[in-house]
């Protein structure tokens, strides 16, 4: 057996420590870089607000605008464009955003900031900072920007609260930039819950917090508070004929920005199952072509690569007589009815990336049930250019 001396037990402890200091540091490290964001979401009141059941309504707007205002910033967005002679113009716009974490990680909404090739951030005062877009999910109509360089004081973050905790008639707080004027307050109520709204890729967000406070254009990507100075919702969209306030306001759950936000800092997008295909609903079909049932959706177009082609659904085919054969028809997912695209959606939330499923279809007029499991949608582009 070969022994060893003290001294040598002593040089192996020695290097067995540095080897296990430098393991630990670069764990650290790494960990870091993937900390999910929501672990840093500071969720207790902003400090120097008053408990509102003991203070005036007057004194709580102005704590609140105090303790809550220097988070919220000014967001402008340049986009370029060719116009018709072939001349680049610049097409701006605007919007408001909240700081999320010390290290600048700003929320607001997608459609802010969709498509910008520049994005500058007013914290206030005539400096402006430049920001860099971290990620975005069309679907919630939620971004993340981040700062490139931060200013030399501290950063003024916007705590979250609660939006599964929330009543009608419960006063609330807008602070956001409409029309361009710096941090404007807007107070109001809650004037009805679970509002579905749409995104601009027409997805359905479903809960959303309609208020009374006036919201315009400006507003967009903004907070709307509690009266303890918390955020419990993102100000998103507004319903009037005219395009300004007209006391129909809505806001997207902050519970929902904080179950995808960290997935939006740590990988640039929402990491969600799709079935990759192309859609119509049955309802929007029918009169036109002989359907053997009365709700469902149609698969138009199953990417290859995609969840649906993977199990063996397919879309519109063509046969050899040249006629058209239509595609497999979804009418539940582990026994839960798919009557249109926005089932769809909902159920397929409910699970995660690597779940099988068991899809019941219709084909040629009899139903079949189909094991799959699902994926995240194929990237479009690269299928067709291997197509």
């Amino acid at each position: 057996m070969y022994r060893l001396s003290a001294r040598q037990i002593l040089i192996i402890a020695l290097i067995s420590g540095l080897f296990a200091a430098s393991g630990v540091a670069l764990f650290d490290r790494i960990s870091s870089r993937f900390q999910p964001a929501g672990k840093a979401f500071t969720e207790n009141s902003p400090a120097g607000i008053t408990d509102p059941t003991v203070s005036s309504d007057e004194n709580n707007n102005i704590e609140i605008y105090r303790a809550v205002a220097p988070g919220v910033v000014n967001i402008s967005s340049t986009s370029y464009a060719r116009d018709f002679f072939g001349f680049v113009e610049p097409r701006e716009g605007s919007g408001s955003g909240s700081i999320l974490d010390p290290e600048g990680n700003i929320l607001t909404n997608y459609h802010v900031v969709e498509g910008a090739q520049q994005l500058l951030v007013n914290l206030g005062g005539q400096k402006t900072y430049q920001a860099k877009l971290i990620g975005g999910d069309p679907d919630t109509d939620l971004a993340v920007i981040r700062l490139i360089e931060k200013p030399r004081g501290p950063l003024t973050v916007v705590s979250m609260g609660d939006s599964d905790k929330l009543a009608v008639g419960q006063k609330v707080l807008a602070i956001g930039n409409p029309f361009g004027l710096d941090r404007t307050l807007t107070t109001g109520v809650i004037s009805g819950l679970q509002r579905p709204i749409r995104a601009r890729n027409n997805r359905l967000i479903e809960g959303a917090i309609q208020t009374d406070a006036s919201i315009n254009p400006g507003n967009s990507g903004g907070p709307l508070l509690d009266s303890h100075g918390r955020m419990i919702g993102i100000n998103s969209q507004i319903l009037s004929p005219t395009g300004a306030s007209a006391g129909l306001g809505f806001a997207i759950p902050v519970n929902i920005a904080k179950r995808i936000v960290p997935q939006l800092v740590n990988f640039g997008a929402v990491r969600r199952p799709k079935l990759g295909i192309s859609s119509r609903n049955i309802a929007d079909l029918k009169g036109q072509v002989d359907i053997p049932v009365q709700d469902g959706v149609m698969i138009w177009e199953a990417i290859p690569g995609g969840s649906a082609a993977n199990a063996g659904l397919h879309g519109l085919t063509q046969t050899e007589d040249g006629d058209v054969e239509l595609g497999d028809i979804i009418v539940s997912i582990d026994g839960d009815q798919v009557r249109n695209a926005d089932d769809l959606a909902r159920i397929l939330d409910k699970h995660q990336l690597g779940d099988t499923v068991r899809v019941e279809v219709v084909r040629n007029g009899r139903r079949m049930t189909v094991p799959l499991r699902l994926t995240e949608a194929p990237d479009v582009r690269r299928v067709r250019q291997r197509m």
